[in-house]
């Protein structure tokens, strides 16, 4: 099997590039144009903003699956660029859609809660209806449909409060901030599951190798690690692993404080509620997603110095 993977420079492109590897030979494209050893003396494009390009390269490179971990994810400056937004995470993604359907390819694709509104307490399903409150959530859910319309080889999966080793996060924000003041105001009105990308990645390799043997398995599915938390609870538990570590942590747990999202107003309004509903996916692809704390400690582990 050839694999096309777009993004390999992201969290989640980089892990996938990891888990996909086993699976057959492996293209991996980031925004620069490249060769690469199955291709000599051909430039292959995956930047998203040059559309005719992209499809230039899907035709070339022939593959039997497409894998796309690129996308737009500033989600307040998409509300003043709407354009860009939409041409990487929509337009983009129906040209990845309609290119694999000619080819008779399979097409994996990420999206996010963000596509719901964020009311009410309850982990949302696939089939509840979306409400994006954004551009950014507005765009991916475009992309969504061009999978759906143009692609039935197809599986969407929805993530959300996405973290890896590598890269810019969250939890690495916390680790500095905890180092560098005293107190912090963490947001405690927004909750969701903090998801590594090494177990989306894992999880998408083993659902690829299902859909080989059960084409019908394919379709949307919401992806993300067990339970849920606040910013402040994630915070919280990042700040405890690093003094746990040996590291000098300025702000201590009574002075980590929560706070309401409506305390730091953004361009974008983000979702109260971002939990998901993974039962489909577990119950089709057969595996567990574990507790969002086991994925982040073995990240915390591979970031942050031991304990003498």
């Amino acid at each position: 099997m050839k694999i096309l993977l777009f993004g390999k420079h992201g969290q989640l492109g980089w892990e996938l590039q990891r888990s996909l590897a086993p699976l057959g030979e492996l293209v991996a494209l980031g925004r620069q144009a490249e060769t690469h050893p199955l291709f000599p003396g051909t430039l292959l494009h995956g930047n998203f903003l040059q559309l005719d390009a992209l499809a230039e390269t899907v035709r070339r490179v022939r593959p039997d699956l497409i894998v796309n971990a690129a996308a737009y994810t500033a989600v307040d400056q998409a509300e003043s660029d709407f354009e860009t937004a939409s041409i990487v995470n929509a337009e983009a993604v129906a040209v990845l859609a309609q290119q694999a359907a000619r080819l008779g390819a399979a097409l994996v694709h990420y999206s996010t809660d963000y596509v719901f509104d964020g009311s009410g307490e309850c982990p949302r399903r696939e089939s509840d209806v979306p409400a994006p409150l954004n551009v950014y959530g507005h765009t991916k859910l475009a992309g969504e449909l061009a999978v759906q319309q143009h692609c039935p080889r197809h599986l969407i999966f929805r993530t959300s409060w996405v973290y890896g080793a590598r890269g810019n996060n969250f939890a690495k924000t916390i680790l500095r901030l905890g180092q560098e003041h005293p107190t912090l105001n963490v947001i405690a009105d927004q909750i969701g599951a903090p998801t590594g990308a090494e177990l989306i990645a894992d999880v998408t390799a083993h659902a690829i190798r299902h859909l080989q043997r059960e084409p019908a398995c394919a379709g949307l599915y919401h992806l993300a690690a067990g339970g849920a938390t606040s910013w402040h609870g994630y915070a919280s538990h990042v700040l405890q692993a690093a003094r746990a570590r040996g590291l000098a942590i300025s702000a201590q747990p009574a002075s980590v404080l929560p706070a309401s999202a409506a305390s730091y107003p953004a361009k974008a309004v983000r979702p109260a509620n971002s939990r998901l509903d993974t039962a489909r996916l577990q119950q089709t692809f057969g595996i567990h997603l574990p507790d969002w704390r086991i994925g982040l400690d073995r990240m915390l582990d591979e970031i942050l110095p031991h304990p003498a």
